[in-house]
C-alpha cells in the first residue's frame, strides 16, 4: 500500500547530510521541474512537494517519506 500524506504533514527523510525535516506543501501528479530537476510525477506515480523549515523545496516519492 502506498503512503499518503496531505498538505501541512510533518514528515522527515533521507538526505545527503543525514535526515532532513519539513513538511508536506502539495501532492504533485503531473511533470515538473524542482531546481533544475525533472519530476516525473503522474497519477499513477505521484510525488510530494516538500519544504524544509529554512524554505529548501524537493520532490519525494512516498515510500521516502515518514512522518515526522
Amino acid at each position: 500500500m502506498t503512503k499518503t500524506f496531505k498538505a501541512g504533514d510533518r514528515v522527515e527523510w533521507n538526505s545527503q547530510g543525514g535526515t532532513a525535516e519539513g513538511k508536506v506543501v502539495r501532492k504533485l501528479t503531473s511533470p515538473m521541474t524542482i531546481k533544475g530537476h525533472k519530476v516525473a510525477a503522474s497519477d499513477d506515480n505521484p510525488e510530494y512537494l516538500v519544504e524544509t523549515d529554512d524554505g529548501k523545496q524537493a520532490a519525494h516519492k512516498p515510500e521516502a517519506l515518514r512522518k515526522g
